[in-house]
């Protein structure tokens, strides 16, 4: 089957969009101030209308032909190029588009390009579809108060019994919109008798199951869009397993990937942009400073820079292809540019950070300046994505490493 010409197909979707979306306003011509918040602080019945909004719109989406662009046919995807799904943000850009959230982020783009890849065909009809279309939500259970950065040392355990039914025990935290999935995409250890990597498992599991807890985290922004996650008992049928077992790590591995992506490259609004520090800087009258100029030009270049990139990366990946180490590359840009902007935002208002003196668009930094940190882990800490980059790009020698026995002979197991 032919391409579309993806000058031509944007057309196409400027068109589509027209008919389901308004144009995209600026906060000051809507009368509103910018959402400075890189992570969403939101009450329950506020994140709840919002992903209803976010949910109405991926329907819209996948109703059309236009979710999960460079997925095969075969897949449930639209089986387009890389150059598509710049069309296609490019022209998004240009209307108000629902600010998704995690867990929408989750879904769509690493839960279910994660099912149709390493699905059964029963699996991508049952649950890739309905997670492509947001019809089911599901969350990401990787992460373990032991097991964040190396993921691979995680403990929670499955044990298949004599019907073919697995027994889950053990806990994940950081887990981005838990308290509204339906599912959790878990990894749990099968097998300890080898390396770790290879004797890890991946799991849809329902949120609602007998034996599932969920616990909100509170953040020091006072939101509570993270939680705990405890497993006990829990049983998951065998239809339920993605992949074969013991490959889980590579189910986990492209998920990162596609997390890595998403996370340098959405167009998702997080936290405050360059256009947001020059109108603070306007405001306070700061503009004529050199040592300002200075700092807000250095600001641009790298937003400019990180924005350059993306486009690189996008218009030569593979269509239909898995992120490669250049994910990590546009990700660890964009929580370097995260962090630097909101230190340009803090020294230009020194002690009005740390107040609030009823000046408009000031205190509001402060969303920023505690959610950035929060993204230099998010998707993998930017120590692992320098690692990934100096390995795998730079063909620099790997770390030394002592953890290359049998899980069960490792210290601490």
């Amino acid at each position: 089957m032919s391409q579309p010409d993806p000058d031509a197909w944007r057309t196409q979707v400027r068109q589509w969009l027209a008919t389901v979306l308004e144009p995209a306003r600026t906060p000051e011509s809507a009368g509103e101030a910018a959402d400075l918040a890189v992570f969403h602080n939101l009450p329950e019945d506020e994140e709840r209308l919002l992903l209803e909004r976010c949910r109405a719109y991926q329907r819209a989406r996948f109703d059309a032909g236009y979710q999960a662009l460079t997925l095969p046919l075969d897949k449930g995807g639209a089986g387009l190029t890389a150059a598509h799904v710049a069309a296609f943000a490019e022209e998004e850009s240009a209307f108000e588009v629902p600010p998704s959230t995690e867990l929408i982020s989750v879904t769509v783009r690493l839960v279910a390009m994660a099912v149709s890849l390493f699905g059964t065909a029963e699996q991508l009809h049952d649950h890739a579809r309905a997670f492509l279309r947001t019809d089911l939500l599901a969350c990401q259970l990787f992460s373990e108060p032991g097991a964040g950065s190396d993921l691979a040392a995680l403990r929670t355990r499955a044990r298949q019994e004599d019907g073919g039914e697995w027994l889950i025990d053990g806990q994940k935290v950081w887990t981005s919109g838990a308290q509204f999935a339906d599912y959790g995409l878990l990894l749990a250890r099968t097998d300890p008798d080898v390396v770790k990597q290879a004797g890890i498992t991946a799991f849809l599991v329902p949120m609602d199951a007998t034996g599932v807890e969920v616990r909100p985290i509170r953040q020091m922004s006072g939101g509570a869009s993270f939680n705990e996650v405890f497993l006990s008992g829990v049983r998951v049928p065998d239809r339920l397993r993605i992949g074969s077992p013991g490959q889980g790590w590579e189910v986990a591995t492209t998920t990162l990937a596609f997390e890595r992506t998403a996370s340098g490259s959405g167009n998702r609004r997080k936290g405050g942009t360059f256009s947001d520090v020059l109108a603070l800087a306007r405001s306070l009258g700061r503009t004529s400073d050199p040592l300002v100029r200075q700092r807000l030009a250095d600001l641009y270049v790298r937003a400019a820079l990180r924005a350059a990139t993306v486009d690189r990366v996008a218009r030569t990946s593979a269509a239909g292809g898995r992120p490669g180490p250049e994910a990590s590359l546009t990700k660890l840009m964009a929580s370097d540019l995260l962090t630097r902007t909101g230190q340009v935002a803090a020294e230009l208002m020194g002690a009005r950070i740390s107040a609030d003196t009823g000046e408009p668009g000031t205190f509001a930094w402060t969303q920023h300046l505690l959610g950035a940190p929060g993204y230099r882990l998010a998707g993998g800490t930017d120590q692992i994505q320098r690692n990934l980059i100096g390995e795998r790009v730079l063909k620099l020698p790997s770390e030394p490493r002592a953890d290359r026995a049998p899980f069960s002979q490792l210290p601490g197991n």
